[in-house]
């Protein structure tokens, strides 16, 4: 049976063991990680030994015959893979989105340090931590250094041996393929889940089209229009390679098979002859401290995010965009998206969209990375031995090949997110389909009589007539979301609710919920209406002097909510003050409207209803002054608008709960409260679900033949469960 037969069985293998028992195969990722880790083993050495070889081979003149073309052909490459990724919103239909708040909106973003990626102060540091920049760049420069060195041809013996050494290392290696990949394949297909499909499907898809559209005729295409190898060899003789680094989702370990199976190519088809042959052991390893194609692609995700978040990323940022984007891919992929983000103000929350698409985009991107390689390999070669032939017949034919596919694939994606695919934006259903996060009674909202007269009171205090009665008084503010509004059934919810019934069950009685306007929330304190209110109560001097506060129990951070397309004029505290002429709509409190003027001198302040928030794209103001997480929430329900933080300073403002005046005891119960939530993990907790919008629940078993089919129930084998057999029906 031939190798690639055996890795296909694997591959098949593993996906129906992963279908048919799902989450029981999670401790094969303990195999599989040990495949991957044994192909990394003899990579990095390997690297080192053929750079320095294979550059101390040469001489001057061809050491820089060797940077110019082969520079040439990668810069081509480069242009292919940025043109593409430009390309790509075409395919984008016309939507709506809007996000939860999220804290990387007031983080900043790390920052490029390009001297210790690329040099090593220390190179065993370098190669102890696996960085492969600083690596390739001390072997290239030792081999540079080994040209002109007298007597080298002994060294390049000794290195000739230690290659073929770890050649035969990685053989042995490598026929382990099968195995490896089973259980890849396996542990994929058992636990691995695609968050957020269906907002994510028109970028994961566009990928996926792309990528496969220039791994499979725009790479190989160009290498049968400028030589004699044709893509059917191409492919054949990579197959293996390239199989196991798209399963495996990881190009650097097959470098050595790519070199071999290139070497073979050029003697084939008389690209190369004996003497030159070995041009891919320089080409292949030194090309991996680069950009390669499948890395590059992945800057569409920035026009996906600025799509996907209303930010307008205009045709004019192209360059820039493509400029930044070849510097940055310099270093990792994940910073460096952080970074664009941040340089064309996209919300960094999406961030988190590139890493639910990455389970399956980079495993797409590690093939076309491999295309990249060999297409690299066999065209620099063949433009070092002036094998490269343009023939004006066969470059035409390729062209028009390539348009006609290109204009078909945009085409044809534009129309199935039109249509069948449509992305429907549900910021609606999803705010007002929320629920507690915790088992709760409904929340019950006194009215008439029973809101407006205060209970019997007790001489000894809030807490023991709480006691007494059974029960605690709540205030809150309407449509205060996240903190206090009701969902879709009519029933009051909210980040607030929620914690007045937590502290309500904390104490042993039950809660009753009192709507109060703003300004009467001091009087209700004074007549002993409430015992605390509830609902995100900004706390200030002016307010601490009319009645009691709790301890602050959460920051809000300053922000505007803005019209999507004005953005960039929100980003920068400096351009706001010397900006005239501003109308700022303002939540009537005295310490906000007090706070933006001081701020913004020369803005106009328009003070609106604090209880009456609601973005109106019609209305007369530049901008609404809210707080983010307010803010944020507010967008799902108008996605025409978008949450701006500026930079550099983060203004917070904390929150408290309005407790009766003079009442120490209350407020130490409250206190008390607050410091046990916040340290037993349940604040954290209601945070991520009613600010971040983040679902804390315990994720679903993945689907599985034998769970959800058979209704065997087999807990998974890796520890954190017993194993146990329920046969269901069958054993009934």
């Amino acid at each position: 049976m031939s190798f690639s037969k055996r890795i296909l069985i694997g591959l098949s293998a593993g996906i129906a063991v992963g279908l048919f028992f799902g989450e029981v195969v999670s401790p094969l990722k303990i195999v599989a990680d040990g495949f991957v880790k044994l192909l990394q083993m003899t990579v990095l050495p390997y690297l080192i030994i053929s750079i320095i070889s294979s550059l101390g081979s040469l001489t001057y003149a061809d050491a820089r015959r060797l940077g110019l073309r082969v520079g040439g052909v990668m810069v081509s490459l480069w242009a292919l893979a940025l043109t593409f990724a430009l390309l790509m919103p075409l395919a984008f239909p016309p939507t709506q989105h809007a996000t939860f708040f999220s804290n990387t909106m007031v983080e900043h973003r790390p920052q490029f340090n390009f001297l210790d990626l690329y040099i090593p102060s220390n190179p065993f540091n370098s190669l102890a931590n696996n960085v492969v920049p600083a690596v390739v760049l001390f072997a290239m420069l030792l081999g540079i250094a080994l040209i002109g060195a007298p007597r080298k041809q002994q060294l390049l013996d000794v290195l000739a041996v230690a290659s073929e050494m770890l050649s035969r290392a990685t053989r042995f290696v490598v026929k382990l393929t099968p195995y490896g990949i089973f259980a890849i394949c396996a542990h994929a297909a058992g636990t691995m889940s695609v968050n957020q499909l269906g907002q994510i499907q028109v970028y994961l898809i566009t990928y996926v089209a792309i990528a496969l559209l220039l791994a499979f005729w725009v790479l190989p295409g160009l290498v049968s229009a400028l030589t004699p190898i044709p893509v059917r060899d191409i492919f054949a003789s990579n197959r293996d390679a390239l199989l196991t680094a798209f399963i495996a989702g990881d190009l650097f370990i097959v470098l050595p098979a790519l070199t071999e199976a290139c070497e073979q190519i050029l003697l084939r088809h008389h690209v190369a002859k004996d003497g030159e042959h070995n041009l891919p052991e320089i080409i292949v390893p030194a090309s991996f401290n680069f950009p390669h194609t499948g890395k590059l692609l992945s800057l569409s995700f920035i026009l996906f995010a600025g799509w996907f978040a209303n930010v307008t990323v205009s045709a004019t940022s192209y360059p820039q965009l493509a400029t930044s984007g070849l510097l940055t891919f310099f270093g990792g992929i994940n910073v460096a998206v952080l970074f664009l983000l941040d340089l064309f103000r996209i919300p960094p929350e999406t961030f988190q969209l590139f890493m639910a698409t990455g389970v399956i985009n980079s495993r797409f991107g590690t093939l076309l990375a491999g295309v990249h390689t060999i297409v690299l390999a066999l065209l620099g070669s063949a433009a070092l031995t002036g094998a490269l032939r343009i023939r004006p017949a066969r470059i035409l034919r390729y062209g028009v090949v390539l348009v006609l596919l290109t204009v078909g694939t945009l085409g044809g994606l534009r129309v199935l997110f039109s249509t069948v695919l449509a992305p429907k934006f549900e910021g609606a259903e999803i705010v007002y389909g929320m629920k507690f996060l915790y088992p709760h009674e409904d929340a019950v909202v006194l009215t008439g009589d029973a809101a407006a007269q205060p209970p019997a009171g007790d001489s000894n205090g809030v807490a023991a007539s709480i006691r007494t009665r059974g029960v605690l008084r709540v205030g809150f503010q309407p449509n205060r979301m996240p903190h206090a509004y009701r969902n879709a059934d009519g029933k009051l919810v909210g980040f607030a609710v929620e914690r007045a019934l937590s502290l309500a069950e904390t104490i042993g009685v039950r809660a009753e919920f009192i709507e109060l306007e703003t300004e009467a929330i001091a009087a209700a304190m004074d007549s002993g209406r409430c015992d605390i209110v509830m609902s995100g109560v900004l706390l200030t001097p002016l307010r601490r002097m009319e009645t009691l506060y709790s301890n602050s129990y959460m920051d809000e951070t300053l922000a505007f909510a803005v019209r999507d397309y004005r953005r960039d004029e929100f980003n920068s505290w400096y351009d706001l003050r010397r900006r005239p002429g501003l109308r700022l709509a303002t939540r009537n409190i005295p310490y906000y409207v007090s706070l933006v003027r001081r701020i913004l001198p020369l803005a106009t302040i328009v003070p609106i209803d604090p209880d009456r928030l609601d973005f109106d794209e019609r209305a007369n103001y530049d901008a609404y002054v809210v707080p983010a997480e307010l803010g944020a929430f507010h967008t799902m329900l108008h996605p025409g608008f978008t949450i701006v933080v500026p930079e550099p300073a983060t203004i917070k403002i904390p929150l408290a709960y309005p407790l009766p005046k003079h009442d120490l005891e209350w407020a130490s119960v409250v206190n008390t409260w607050i410091e046990m939530k916040q340290k037993d993990g349940s604040y954290d907790a209601l945070y991520r679900h009613w600010i971040l919008g983040q679902s804390t629940k315990a994720p679903k078993p993945r689907w599985s033949i034998i769970g959800n089919l058979l209704h065997w129930q087999i807990a998974s084998l890796s520890g954190d469960r017993t194993t146990e057999f329920a046969l269901g029906a069958a054993a009934r």
